[in-house]
């Protein structure tokens, strides 16, 4: 079958280590199922993979991607969940200390055929498209855990998106504008910043610029860029939530004093269970939410949304196409 994968590591050129060819059919263990995909999503999960970060080399060709939306053996027209789970484990599947990704310990999503657990496909509702549908097992659940299950947030709450451009970034605004909070964005991209306010943001600001009124809640994926501004423009007793650090994750100050004076939380977010998954899927059949696609590309031109993403030159979710 036709696969899109790592075949070596670089942490300064990603790209010299992706290969595309043929690769053989997906093994499928006991419980486990094969899905024909339709669509797959992008993510700096797979520029990370091709920098040698979470995936070992003795696992190589190992064909990248997490997110899936295709067909099961059934002929029902799924979303693949990209958590792997020890088998044993019972509860929330990201707590997990021997869980992985698909494209980690198990072959991807970037080629025609991906086996993964029974348990782990979810019913595509007909109110999405295969290539809307691919944008939410990794970028959107990440959004959809970090507002409403880590940051519990109600309508009329006001958050604030670090970063507006990115899949999760674009995510959020769009979970957050749709779930009734009042959504604010910055960005160091004046054209991010107005696409911002395209999406549903209420308003939108420059990178580390004072906001007219501390909000309820931070969701933070940039790190140590914007974590000063980030505690700064939470009220006394707001939350922060963090699911990544693409500037890096160690910031100059911790601001210790500040969050315990005020009373801040701090939390940590990761991925999505199944049930969560579920769950984004019936938020966006009722509300009519789609995701925002930057473009949708052949798989066979995977390299050409690489190379995008690892130049920054996108806004929203690319997406490939079988």
């Amino acid at each position: 079958m036709f696969a899109v994968y790592a075949e070596g590591f670089s942490p300064d050129d990603p790209l010299s280590g992706l290969a595309m060819g043929e690769r053989p059919d997906p093994e499928v263990p006991e419980g486990w199922t094969t899905v024909e995909v339709k669509a797959t999503a992008l993510n700096h999960h797979d520029l990370w993979s091709l920098r040698g970060v979470g995936l070992r080399e003795e696992a190589l060709p190992m064909i990248l991607g997490c997110d899936a939306a295709g067909i099961d053996e059934d002929g029902n027209e799924v979303l693949v969940h990209a958590v792997i789970s020890d088998p044993g484990w019972r509860g929330d599947e990201t707590e997990d200390p021997r869980r992985s990704l698909l494209s980690e310990r198990h072959q991807g999503t970037f080629a025609d055929r991906v086996a993964v657990p029974r348990a782990n496909l979810v019913p595509k509702p007909a109110s999405l498209s295969f290539e809307e549908a691919a944008c939410l097992p990794t970028a959107w659940l990440t959004a959809y855990r970090m507002l409403y299950v880590q940051g519990g947030l109600r309508p009329g709450q006001s958050v604030l998106v670090q970063g507006a451009g990115g899949g999760v970034a674009t995510a959020l605004i769009t979970l957050a504008r749709a779930g009734g909070l009042q959504v604010f964005a910055t960005s160091r991209d004046e054209a991010k910043r107005a696409r911002a306010l395209e999406m549903g943001a209420h308003a939108a600001y420059e990178t580390g610029a004072r906001l007219p009124d501390r909000v309820d809640a931070v969701m933070e994926t940039v790190g140590a860029a914007t974590w000063t501004h980030s505690l700064r423009s939470l009220r006394p007793g707001g939350t922060v939530v963090i699911s990544g650090a693409t500037s890096g994750p160690n910031p100059e100050t911790t601001e210790l004093n500040r969050i315990f004076f005020l009373q801040l939380r701090v939390i940590g977010s990761t991925m999505g269970t199944r049930g969560e998954l579920a769950q984004l899927v019936s938020f966006l059949d009722a509300t009519g939410t789609k995701p925002l696609i930057d473009r949708t590309l052949p798989l066979a031109d995977a390299r050409e949304g690489f190379a995008a993403m690892n130049d920054g030159h996108v806004f929203g979710k690319i997406v490939f196409t079988r």
